[in-house]
């Protein structure tokens, strides 16, 4: 949809390059990812690399003109003749910033603007179709419901593609499947409210997205239950992504709430696994980090496989609170 997009734009317009931004936070500061961008004489439309972490992408602060256009939330034409840059903000209903950005030989006319314009709105709809459908109304995670369709798009890629000559070196490793349970949050709803328990649910939701890369798949499963399907490229590396999020909700001072943690199983996606399968072992882990005290991260290989016990799921809501 993102290439098609540019790919369309560009003869329309009649433009040198034709590119669609996206502004993701950053721990207060935003990156820009580039979703799609193509030029005169390009085959097909380039992005930046899934593999790549969000702070290695430039900040949105660094163009202060795309910075402005975002804010204003106007179309902007910036130069003339000779080079103009005609900028069209698209901010859907979940508040994801984008922008289509088109590189001209000159100052465009009211034509091309309102061709850009038109687009872009039709864009934007489209986004939020997809969102209404795909994701959770309250974090703009993907839902439940989408994590069949969203599994198997992620996992079916090339698992080994070749790097480019001078590109930074890929992860070709596996995709790992992680349970995040909130600790005790029924205590949260029942000493501060739900008002609070939901921003406890956004804040985690902004921490999620903080830890991983900008393609991992991040889900909310409905209450305090969060998925995360990421690739890492060796178990270590799994270990320590998942450990690491733990560490960040440890470490976060929730407002009114103070210390929030969670508990993380995960698994390795094997060949020909199912979304059920894999959400299976995981939660199995996920219970058994529980059953240990919480606050702790499990990997089913190493633990459930191997013969440690685990405590079934429901026979542990039956006789805990959290």
């Amino acid at each position: 949809m993102d290439a098609t997009l540019v790919e369309v734009l560009l003869p329309l317009l009649e433009a040198r390059s034709v590119a669609l931004w996206e502004a993701l936070p950053d721990d207060g500061r935003d990156r820009l990812l580039t979703r799609a961008r193509l030029e005169r004489g390009m085959a097909v439309p380039q992005s930046s690399a899934p593999w790549v972490l969000l702070a290695e992408l430039p900040l949105v602060d660094d163009d202060p003109v795309r910075a402005q256009t975002w804010r204003a939330r106007q179309t902007r034409v910036i130069g003339g003749d000779g080079e103009a840059r005609l900028m069209v903000p698209v901010i859907t209903e979940s508040e994801r910033r984008l922008l289509i950005e088109a590189v001209l030989d000159r100052a465009p006319n009211t034509y091309s603007i309102r061709v850009a314009e038109g687009m872009a709105r039709i864009f934007e709809n489209f986004i939020n179709l997809l969102d209404s459908s795909e994701r959770d109304t309250l974090t703009g995670l993907l839902n439940r419901k989408s994590f069949d369709d969203t599994f198997f798009k992620a996992t079916q890629r090339d698992p080994a593609p070749t790097d480019a000559p001078g590109e930074q070196r890929r992860c070709h490793g596996p995709y790992w499947l992680a349970v995040v349970d909130v600790d005790h949050f029924k205590s949260v709803n029942d000493r501060y409210g739900h008002l609070i328990g939901d921003e406890v649910l956004l804040l985690i939701a902004r921490i999620l997205r903080s830890t991983f890369r900008h393609d991992d798949r991040l889900y909310r499963f409905g209450g305090e239950e969060f998925v995360a399907l990421v690739r890492a490229c060796d178990p270590q590396g799994a270990a320590a992504a998942f450990e690491r999020l733990r560490r960040n909700v440890e470490d976060y001072p929730f407002p009114q709430v103070g210390r929030i943690t969670v508990s993380i199983g995960y698994t390795v996606l094997r060949e020909h696994d199912t979304p059920s399968d894999a959400f299976e072992r995981a939660d199995r882990a996920v219970y058994l980090a529980k059953a240990e005290g919480r606050n702790a991260v499990r990997c089913f290989e190493t633990a459930v496989q191997v013969g440690e016990p685990s405590p079934q799921r429901g026979a542990e809501r039956d006789v805990e609170l959290f």
